[in-house]
């Protein structure tokens, strides 16, 4: 006998966590679903379980590639051709390496009996929300068409994701080159200003004394700065590892001054598409809360949506579990409580996403377009300070000469 950790949804849809001994895999998931219970997961007991359910850190695949790998195999199955020979037909088909050792792993499970959503499951690299609405498809019976939305759920968040990313790229240009500049000018024009300054002998003003000093200073000790930078961006990647760290960085996010409303809504958009993907697909409430944390690797929103399906368990409405956490918006909380009150739930997420999704770009092109301009005059600022810093001294001596 093996002890096998079970996670599976009663028909009321309340999630469940247990340990039972079993022959097989497959007998445990057999036995529970012969009760009635939809099972989401089962694992062996590992050392990490036994330790106190440490996990090691998630991998994933390329989603650009992965989605191309799912539409050919929605093809594929739609056509009427059998999972396991798609599987086979594709594994040996795919570019990406990574992807493609994986996909073999999940053929070799389905070939000796395992269904398809745990062969997922257990290479650990797939998206959280993808496993789920593989199961339910298979529940269901409805795989095709469950995975056709999950397809269309990672269009959507790819294609926000790439806008997102191309409005960030041009002031993030700008501000890399805007400290270059000002290295080279602290570090190599002004020392050697200095320089001449000092065989003069000349009588600089008190611009250019603070101006030398910093530049002095900084060509002296620039490789220890650079040294410091590196071993403190070594030590900021190892703590922001650890799960306290990431649910601390969420909070300063969410209450940074002008992009911690942005990030706020942009997770709101995240985690409704992710919930109405889910729902659509015939998952529980609680469950899908439970995944919808999890697929969108935000710790202190995971935690959030943890302590709100713990609250849909005990009886309450979404809206009212989610009202709780203090970090939707109002109108978010208020659109949802239409949507439940009407029994139109999944739809009213996909509006919720929407709204915010636009409302997200809409706000990042603002703002960009304020940031890109205060970065300029910045950087024209700082280059006239330290020209007339230079100058001045030498105009001076003019006037001394004549």
């Amino acid at each position: 006998m093996a002890e096998f950790v079970l996670r599976y949804a009663d028909p009321r849809g309340q999630m469940h966590e247990q340990v039972a001994d079993a022959p097989t895999e497959r007998e445990a998931r057999e036995r529970l679903a012969q009760q009635g219970y939809l099972v989401y997961s089962v694992h062996p007991k590992t050392l990490g379980a036994r330790l106190g359910g440490v996990k090691p850190r998630r991998k994933t695949v390329n989603l650009e590639k992965f989605l191309i790998f799912n539409q050919q195999f929605v093809t594929l199955v739609r056509a009427g051709l059998p999972i396991l020979k798609g599987l086979d037909l594709l594994a040996d088909r795919l570019t990406d390496e990574k992807l493609g050792r994986h996909i073999k792993a999940v053929r070799d499970e389905v070939k000796t009996g395992t269904v398809l959503s745990d062969a997922f499951a257990h290479q650990n690299v797939f998206p959280p929300i993808y496993v789920t609405s593989v199961l339910a498809g298979e529940k269901s019976g409805s795989l095709v068409e469950v995975l056709d939305r999950y397809l269309a759920y990672q269009r959507l968040t790819l294609a926000l994701r790439k806008k997102l990313l191309v409005s960030l790229l041009y002031p993030s240009v700008l501000i890399v080159l805007v400290i270059c500049l000002i290295a080279f000018l602290v570090t190599y024009v002004v020392p050697n200003f200095a320089e001449l300054y000092n065989s003069m002998e000349a009588k600089l003003p008190a611009a250019t004394r603070i101006l030398i000093a910093v530049g002095t200073t900084a060509r002296s000790y620039v490789l220890a700065a650079i040294g410091v930078l590196f071993l403190a961006g070594i030590a900021a990647y190892f703590w922001s590892r650890r799960e306290s760290s990431q649910e601390r960085l969420d909070a300063w996010k969410m209450h940074m001054p002008l992009f911690g409303e942005i990030w706020t809504k942009y997770q709101v958009a995240q985690f409704s598409r992710v919930l109405s993907t889910l729902l659509v697909g015939g998952i529980p409430l609680v469950q899908a809360l439970e995944t919808s944390g999890r697929s969108l690797g935000t710790v202190l929103l995971k935690k959030t949506l943890d302590r709100a399906a713990v609250l849909v368990k005990e009886g309450k409405s979404l809206s009212a579990a989610l009202t709780t956490t203090g970090m939707f918006p109002d109108l978010s909380i208020d659109m949802m409580e239409v949507g439940e009150s009407t029994g139109a739930l999944p739809q009213m997420l996909s509006s919720v996403a929407e709204f915010y999704e636009e409302d997200v770009s809409t706000r990042m092109t603002a703002l960009l377009s304020l940031i890109e301009p205060a970065i300029m005059i910045f950087m024209g600022m700082f280059v006239a300070f330290v020209l007339v810093a230079l100058y001045l001294p030498i105009f001076s001596l003019a006037d001394t000469i004549r």
